[in-house]
């Protein structure tokens, strides 16, 4: 097997992925790849090429990529101030203009470019794009940090998972196609357009699809106990513990609960891993030691 532009270490992990490839021998695996994990040209080109050797060994990749970085970044050049509420992006209409336009086009494509570019076949798609995902209206609240009392947030055209139909998903990953897909679906009457997180739309592809593995690919090693060491495996019941007693926090709680909710839709085990060490999706997959935080039943 020869990868275009592959540095040398990728054929030793080859080597040592041989006995391990059986393992996921024709198994659906989705990745979700972080607009932080994105931000740095080699580890893309790594992630490119780790995503064209597994469908060329046998495994169905899914990739769902986020991009909120991106969005913040054009959303400023526009001038459209946008502000975060619970944790998640405030999305008018105009602001939900520029998320399916970075979304599903920018970053998209280019995603596709680059795993073409490494010997893959990739074709881009979102969650519109034959009824793949609906969405409905997100509802979050919050305490007013005044009268300490609940309050329901308006986070306007941000939306979560109500349905996935496989249908296109099955039809490409049975072609040599790869599937990357954004996290833009539309509402049940078909009217509205919805932005969805990224790992929460990652967690609905991958339960639907009966994933043997999801990935969220993010900027930090993964799951890390109070003295800042990694955590390598969880079951749901001791991640929810962690939640309770502050060990997982800030921005670590959502994708957590990401995890726990695709294990309880039926996906094997989740993983948390940093998106930007060298060939993090072979060396999680197809070694051994594994390169994050899993989560299992």
């Amino acid at each position: 097997m020869t990868v275009p532009g592959a540095p040398h270490d990728t054929a030793r992990i080859l080597v040592e992925a041989l006995p391990y490839m059986q393992r996921y021998d024709a198994a659906t695996v989705v990745v979700k790849y972080g607009g932080h994990a994105m931000g740095d040209a080699e580890a893309s080109r790594w992630f490119a090429q780790d995503v064209a050797i597994l469908k060329e060994v046998g495994i169905n990749p899914i990739v769902v990529h986020g991009g909120g970085p991106q969005i913040g970044k054009m959303l400023d050049r526009l001038g459209i101030k946008s502000e975060f509420k619970a944790g998640l992006r405030v999305t008018d209409q105009a602001t939900v203009e520029v998320v399916e336009m970075i979304l599903a086009g920018l970053i998209n494509k280019n995603i596709v470019a680059s795993i073409n570019a490494e010997g893959g076949r990739a074709i881009g798609l979102s969650g519109k794009d034959g009824g793949m995902v609906s969405a409905r209206k997100a509802t979050r609240t919050i305490i007013d940090p005044e009268t300490r009392l609940e309050q329901t947030v308006d986070l306007g055209f941000v939306g979560e998972p109500d349905r996935v139909d496989r249908t296109v998903l099955d039809w490409v990953l049975n072609s040599d196609l790869i599937p990357v897909v954004a996290p833009v679906a539309a509402g049940a009457d078909g009217a509205a357009t919805y932005n969805v997180n990224a790992d929460t739309f990652a967690g609905a592809i991958a339960g639907s699809v009966d994933a043997k593995r999801l990935l969220l690919l993010t900027d930090v090693p993964g799951v890390l106990d109070k003295s800042g060491k990694l955590i390598e495996q969880l079951s749901i019941e001791e991640a929810r513990g962690l939640i309770a007693d502050g060990t997982i926090s800030g921005g670590m709680i959502p994708k957590v609960e990401t995890c726990i909710y695709a294990v309880e839709k039926g996906v094997e085990g989740v993983v948390i891993l940093d998106g930007k060490t060298p060939h993090a999706v072979l060396i999680e997959l197809l070694t051994d030691g594994g390169a994050g935080t899993l989560i299992t039943r």
